[in-house]
């Protein structure tokens, strides 16, 4: 009986030592954001802590920047309207309507704005050393507080669903629910089939092509959000782990050129979303079947 109970006790030690945390801490980067907190059941990751802490960033900076306003431009202030208007002059050469621009220009440079401070506040050196230590599969894993939030593939899919459904919405107030809707279903072409018929015999062939290709025109904006959110994901989580690798070869000198490289990288990548953002808005606003109407009076004064 004792031999028996040494024999079961043993075998709880061993148990109990094999799901014991090791005492090395494993730094880790994982394709999907790290909870940090726990608020009734709701979780806060990292990546949703560092976009939180852009906002505040950027409100911050917005209220400083509003406090100092003055009639003659000074300092940061003058820095920043040539900032504005460069962009904005950008902008035009994109919509080639000023009235378009002014609508566009302040969704697309505050999406710059976010995508920008999230892309940089991830790589601030030392901000990635604060976290805390969580035990998962017998292991010590540090955590960090604070993870870029365009690292989190469903920051980006927002940013892109959100880009997307608010150009087709510009779309519908710039041109109407029906020459909107036309665009997806195109209702009309299959209508002319029989009203023109007559006059053009071809419209038989051309009219089921083009209601099909509106078809394809309604994946296509599907397509959209995949694109823009991936594209966006997959460079800043590519940055990570690169620092992650070259800090891992050496703490000291060799991330500082790939530091460099992320932030320019951070820039590109919010410029060619907010651009986007505007090519998006102006194919939304611009009305197809008129210029398809000009160019057919045209060819017919021809």
């Amino acid at each position: 009986m004792t031999s028996t109970t040494e024999n079961t006790s043993n075998q709880n030690s061993l148990v109990v030592n094999a799901v014991e945390p090791s005492q090395e801490i494993v730094h880790e980067t994982t394709i999907y954001a790290e909870p940090v907190a726990h608020v009734r059941g709701f979780d806060i990751t990292n990546s949703l802590l560092t976009s939180w802490l852009a906002v505040l960033v950027i409100i911050a900076f917005s209220l400083t920047i509003r406090r100092s306003l003055k009639t003659v431009p000074k300092g940061i202030q003058n820095i920043f309207e040539v900032l504005v208007e460069g962009a904005l002059d950008l902008c035009d050469q994109v919509t080639s309507d000023r009235k378009i621009s002014e609508k566009v220009f302040p969704i697309a440079f505050s999406i710059f704005i976010f995508i920008l401070v999230n892309n940089w506040l991830g790589i601030i050196p030392g901000i990635g050393s604060i976290g805390q230590i969580v035990v998962e599969h017998g292991e010590n894993v540090f955590v960090p507080y604070f993870r870029a939030g365009t690292a989190d593939i469903n920051t980006t899919l927002a940013l892109s669903f959100m880009t997307v459904v608010g150009a087709n919405i510009f779309g519908i107030l710039s041109l109407g629910v029906w020459k909107t809707i036309n665009k997806y279903v195109n209702m009309k072409i299959l209508g002319d089939m029989f009203t023109k018929v007559r006059r053009d015999p071809k419209i038989l062939i051309v009219a089921p092509i083009t209601f099909f290709v509106s078809i394809l025109e309604l994946i296509g904006e599907c397509a959209k959000i995949a694109s823009l959110s991936f594209r966006l994901f997959g460079n800043v989580f590519a940055g990570e782990v690169l620092l992650a690798a070259m800090g891992a070869i050496s703490a000291f000198i060799l991330p500082i050129p790939f530091l460099a490289l992320e932030i320019f990288v951070g820039l590109i990548q919010a410029f060619i979303f907010s651009l986007l953002v505007i090519v998006y808005f102006t194919i939304a606003s611009t009305d197809h079947d008129h210029e398809e109407e000009h160019g057919e009076a045209h060819l017919k004064h021809a």
